[in-house]
């Protein structure tokens, strides 16, 4: 009944906590009809809820099976080994344990005992930094890292940050080497594998669904990234923020959504300059909930559950309305708060709902507010 939900979502929609500014969208995912609109095709910065669109352009152009490769390689004169970064942020130590196990054995069996080690990061172009970098929140955006770059053993949230990752995954690697009994002569040097060289080692990262579910449930802004690049190759872009704003964009555009004043200035939503309206969030949860998508669903999957995992986990009490209810994903940035996610009325239908809003003092006054928007629009149906 939309003028149920209409007359349920007006007041609190207009909750000072959110701002000055705050647009809406909420739709039945199965017939697309907009159930409740309030300047819902008005262009607004996300926060990170923009990773819903990074993720769905991602599984659309690779699949959820896809996978990121890391490689070594060895060059015609078996003198030099090559690690190449295929761009996955999550390479982890063990694996780079693993890869030098396997990068020994084919070094003996050409009689070698020793190698120059070099690093491959030619795979992403342009600028390393984000614009909001130097920053906890995310990493120089290599080809090539561990942990992503993280300087503890954290695997979400801000932690410090290693100012060159491919170097410091190089010298860990230069490490492993000499643990499985190869001498590494000097030090590790940034150069492109030969072109004639042939692989001894590879190590591919977990499934493309499993890291779209990370990057949605934790929010991960590295990844987020690695994501937006991965499209921009598969598309033929150049992997770099622009590249893979023009991919993601195009993508968007096959998969039919409303993409007019849409901007991805990042992959992450770290970036103020990134714009999406609501109803395009609300339009590619919808195609993630298409039965003939099956490939698009780790979008749903891998929202934060409200009270429950990721973000969402502390966001809702035991006993609130919403526990257990809602999945969405949360975006903060200094004066925007957003959320989007879907949630099963009381008739059994799912309803895709976004929130967008800017000009809040504060997160913990707007963060209730779009809680409570949530809540309601669960608890509206039938």
């Amino acid at each position: 009944d939309p003028a149920a939900l209409r007359d349920t979502l007006a007041p609190l929609i207009g909750d000072p906590g959110l701002g000055d500014k705050v647009a809406a969208s909420v739709i039945d995912t199965a017939t697309g009809e907009q159930l409740y609109g309030q300047g819902a095709t008005t262009p607004m910065t996300p926060a990170s809820t923009i990773k819903i669109a990074t993720a769905t352009a991602a599984l659309s152009v690779l699949g959820p099976d896809h996978r990121i490769a890391t490689t070594a390689a060895l060059s015609p004169d078996s003198r030099t080994v090559t690690l190449v970064g295929g761009g996955d942020p999550t390479l982890s130590r063990a694996a780079l344990r693993a890869m030098a196990a396997d990068t020994a054995d084919a070094l003996r069996e050409e009689d070698r005992d020793s190698v120059r080690l070099a690093y491959d990061i030619s795979r992403y172009t342009g600028p390393v930094l984000h614009p909001i970098s130097p920053n906890d929140n995310i990493a120089p955006v290599t080809a090539l890292m561990v942990n992503e770059g993280r300087l503890n053993d954290t695997d979400r949230g801000p932690a410090k940050r290693t100012e060159d990752p491919a170097g410091d995954a190089a010298r860990t690697f230069a490490a492993a080497l000499k643990k499985a009994g190869v001498e590494v002569t000097g030090a590790p040097r940034e150069a492109r594998a030969a072109d004639e060289a042939r692989t001894v080692a590879t190590h591919r990262s977990a499934p493309l669904d499993a890291l779209v579910e990370r990057t949605l449930t934790n929010s991960d802004n590295d990844i987020a990234e690695a994501l937006a690049r991965q499209t921009a190759i598969a598309k033929g872009e150049s992997a770099s923020f622009a590249g893979a704003r023009r991919a993601v964009t195009n993508e968007l555009k096959k998969l039919k959504v409303p993409t007019a004043g849409a901007h991805f200035a990042d992959g992450s939503g770290l970036d103020r300059k990134d714009r999406v309206t609501p109803a395009l969030l609300t339009a590619l949860l919808a195609r993630a909930a298409d039965p003939d998508r099956p490939g698009l669903r780790p979008v749903l999957t891998g929202l934060p559950i409200a009270g429950f995992s990721g973000t969402l986990g502390g966001r809702y009490a035991p006993d609130a309305a919403g526990t257990g209810l809602i999945r969405a994903k949360t975006g903060t940035l200094r004066g925007v708060n957003s959320l989007a996610g879907t949630v099963v009325d009381r008739q059994g239908r799912l309803l895709a709902f976004a929130f967008l809003a800017s000009g809040s003092i504060h997160a913990t006054e707007a963060e209730p507010a779009l809680d409570a928007l949530a809540t309601a629009v669960a608890g509206t149906g039938g």
